[in-house]
Protein backbone atom coordinates (compact mmCIF):
# COMPACT_ATOMS: atom_id res chain seq x y z
CA UNK A 1 0.00 0.00 0.00
CA UNK A 2 2.24 2.57 -1.22
CA UNK A 3 -0.52 5.09 -3.04
CA UNK A 4 -0.56 8.43 -2.99
CA UNK A 5 -4.26 7.89 -1.76
CA UNK A 6 -2.76 5.59 1.49
CA UNK A 7 -0.42 8.67 2.80
CA UNK A 8 -2.90 9.87 5.16
CA UNK A 9 -3.12 6.26 6.47
CA UNK A 10 1.03 6.24 7.22
CA UNK A 11 0.50 9.61 8.70
CA UNK A 12 -2.26 8.37 11.27
CA UNK A 13 -0.03 5.28 11.55
CA UNK A 14 3.01 6.91 12.78
CA UNK A 15 1.36 9.28 14.85
CA UNK A 16 -0.15 6.16 16.57
CA UNK A 17 3.83 4.59 16.99
CA UNK A 18 4.97 8.23 17.78
CA UNK A 19 2.60 8.04 20.76
CA UNK A 20 3.81 4.53 21.95
CA UNK A 21 6.78 4.87 20.97
CA UNK A 22 7.54 8.36 23.36
CA UNK A 23 5.47 6.79 26.55
CA UNK A 24 7.59 3.34 26.60
CA UNK A 25 10.53 4.33 24.87
CA UNK A 26 10.65 1.21 22.55
CA UNK A 27 11.21 3.61 19.45
CA UNK A 28 8.52 2.30 17.67
CA UNK A 29 10.22 -0.49 15.99
CA UNK A 30 7.81 -2.74 18.28
CA UNK A 31 4.62 -1.58 16.42
CA UNK A 32 5.60 -0.62 13.06
CA UNK A 33 7.61 -3.93 12.07
CA UNK A 34 4.34 -5.96 12.84
CA UNK A 35 2.87 -3.06 11.07
CA UNK A 36 4.74 -3.47 7.98
CA UNK A 37 4.78 -7.10 7.91
CA UNK A 38 1.18 -7.20 7.81
CA UNK A 39 1.07 -4.44 4.69
CA UNK A 40 3.43 -7.14 2.30
CA UNK A 41 6.90 -5.80 3.21
CA UNK A 42 9.56 -8.17 2.91
CA UNK A 43 11.65 -8.35 6.04
CA UNK A 44 14.52 -6.23 4.56
CA UNK A 45 12.58 -3.76 3.63
CA UNK A 46 10.37 -3.85 6.90
CA UNK A 47 13.49 -2.93 9.28
CA UNK A 48 14.86 -0.22 7.23
CA UNK A 49 11.40 1.22 6.26
CA UNK A 50 10.97 1.06 10.81
CA UNK A 51 14.50 2.17 11.24
CA UNK A 52 13.79 5.47 8.88
CA UNK A 53 10.40 6.27 10.78
CA UNK A 54 11.90 5.61 13.89
CA UNK A 55 14.87 7.54 13.49
CA UNK A 56 12.47 10.73 13.59
CA UNK A 57 10.00 9.51 16.09
CA UNK A 58 13.03 9.11 18.49
CA UNK A 59 14.26 12.72 17.61
CA UNK A 60 11.44 14.45 18.22
CA UNK A 61 11.09 11.93 21.58
CA UNK A 62 14.23 12.89 22.58
CA UNK A 63 13.14 16.45 22.55
CA UNK A 64 10.13 16.28 24.08
CA UNK A 65 11.60 14.36 27.07
CA UNK A 66 14.77 16.58 27.12
CA UNK A 67 12.35 19.55 27.68
CA UNK A 68 11.39 18.02 30.97
CA UNK A 69 14.56 16.54 32.06
CA UNK A 70 14.40 13.03 31.39
CA UNK A 71 17.50 12.77 29.12
CA UNK A 72 20.73 11.36 30.36
CA UNK A 73 22.77 12.43 27.28
CA UNK A 74 26.10 11.46 28.17
CA UNK A 75 24.60 7.58 28.41
CA UNK A 76 22.22 7.90 26.02
CA UNK A 77 25.62 9.07 23.46
CA UNK A 78 27.60 6.16 24.82
CA UNK A 79 24.69 3.68 23.90
CA UNK A 80 24.32 5.50 20.81
CA UNK A 81 27.67 4.55 19.78
CA UNK A 82 27.83 1.48 20.85
CA UNK A 83 24.90 1.32 19.04
CA UNK A 84 26.40 2.40 15.64
CA UNK A 85 28.83 -0.79 15.14
CA UNK A 86 25.93 -3.03 16.09
CA UNK A 87 23.57 -1.57 13.66
CA UNK A 88 25.97 -2.03 10.89
CA UNK A 89 26.14 -5.53 11.52
CA UNK A 90 22.31 -6.63 12.00
CA UNK A 91 21.84 -4.81 9.00
CA UNK A 92 23.84 -7.43 7.27
CA UNK A 93 22.77 -10.18 8.97
CA UNK A 94 19.29 -9.37 8.50
CA UNK A 95 20.07 -9.72 4.68
CA UNK A 96 20.52 -13.53 5.32
CA UNK A 97 16.86 -13.96 6.62
CA UNK A 98 13.88 -15.05 4.87
CA UNK A 99 10.90 -13.13 6.01
CA UNK A 100 8.99 -16.26 7.56
CA UNK A 101 12.14 -16.46 9.49
CA UNK A 102 12.58 -13.07 10.84
CA UNK A 103 8.73 -12.72 11.55
CA UNK A 104 9.22 -16.09 14.26
CA UNK A 105 12.85 -14.51 15.23
CA UNK A 106 10.97 -11.03 16.02
CA UNK A 107 7.91 -12.45 17.81
CA UNK A 108 9.81 -14.83 20.17
CA UNK A 109 12.40 -11.53 20.92
CA UNK A 110 8.87 -9.82 21.81
CA UNK A 111 7.66 -12.54 23.99
CA UNK A 112 11.20 -13.06 25.98
CA UNK A 113 11.12 -9.23 26.96
CA UNK A 114 7.05 -9.56 27.76
CA UNK A 115 7.74 -12.55 29.99
CA UNK A 116 11.07 -10.89 31.52
CA UNK A 117 8.93 -7.26 32.21
CA UNK A 118 5.82 -9.18 33.71
CA UNK A 119 7.66 -10.97 35.89
CA UNK A 120 10.48 -8.98 36.57
CA UNK A 121 9.99 -6.95 40.67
Amino acid sequence: MTSVTAYPVYLLLGAMVGVAASFTGLGGGFLMVPILLFMGYTAQKTVGTSLMATIIIALSAVVAHGRLGNVDYRVGLLLGVGGLVGAQLGARLVEHVDTAMFQKIFAMVLIVLAIYMFFKK
